[in-house]
């Protein structure tokens, strides 16, 4: 697979099968991707890879914590801008809405739209889950090279035929998952990943995933 069909094939897969993913495989992807940029090679990345039953463990204390809603929540950061608004916040608010309706769920089923957050904390069936973190006094411009490892990774695993789903929305419960593992106490907790193989005829896998223009992202100065 060429870096142009992994760009093109990697989406964010919310519908996993149970097919194993390999250690050996993922080793071999994780060693390719200490290979990612970072300033002033500070590598400041770091993961905890769960499968079997310490990935259960860990679904099962967060699904003690899901029915008390935002009152469990306690992220360590904002996952997106109190301020956020514009094209942003009509980004974010369509690519929910076009999920909702591969899956044919209306804006006033919300028990069903819950249960299928839910699957967020399930990791959307995936065997493999990946929590990352970073030492708390790190910047911006490290977490920017958490996000090219991250990215890395997930091209690498388009070349394996793996595919993968960035969760940000798991660090609503960075106080549950301290307790299931051992994320050190001068660290913040970033993500979660899924790992797995893809469910190819799931709707929510085939929906289009609008993007930007170009020109709405990059300007061309100097240019004849």
């Amino acid at each position: 697979m060429t870096p142009s069909e992994a760009v093109q094939t990697r989406r964010s897969i919310r519908a996993f099968t149970d097919q194993p993913v390999e250690r050996e495989t993922l080793t071999r992807v994780l060693e390719k991707a200490q290979r990612s940029p970072s300033g002033g090679n500070t590598q400041p990345w770091h993961g905890i890879v769960l499968t079997g039953e310490p990935m259960q463990a860990l679904f099962e204390r967060i699904a003690q914590e899901f029915p008390k809603g935002r009152d469990a929540h306690a992220p360590e950061y904002h996952i997106y801008p109190p301020e956020l608004d514009g094209a942003y916040e009509k980004r974010r608010f369509g690519v929910g809405e076009d999920l909702y309706g591969a899956l044919e769920i209306s804006r006033e089923e919300k028990g069903k739209r819950l249960m299928w957050f839910a699957e967020n904390f399930r990791a959307f069936g995936a065997p493999v889950m990946m929590l990352v973190h970073t030492p708390r006094y790190m910047g911006p411009p490290q977490w920017s090279d958490i996000g090219m490892w991250l990215q890395t990774i997930a091209l690498l695993l388009r070349e394996e035929g793996i595919d993968c789903c960035f969760q940000e929305a798991w660090a609503v419960y960075s106080p549950q998952i301290r307790e299931m593992v051992d994320i050190p106490e001068d660290h913040i907790f970033f993500c979660g990943m899924a790992i797995g193989y893809r469910d190819p005829d799931a709707p929510v896998n085939n929906f289009d995933v609008k993007r930007a223009p170009l020109d709405e992202a990059v300007r061309w100065e100097g240019w004849q």
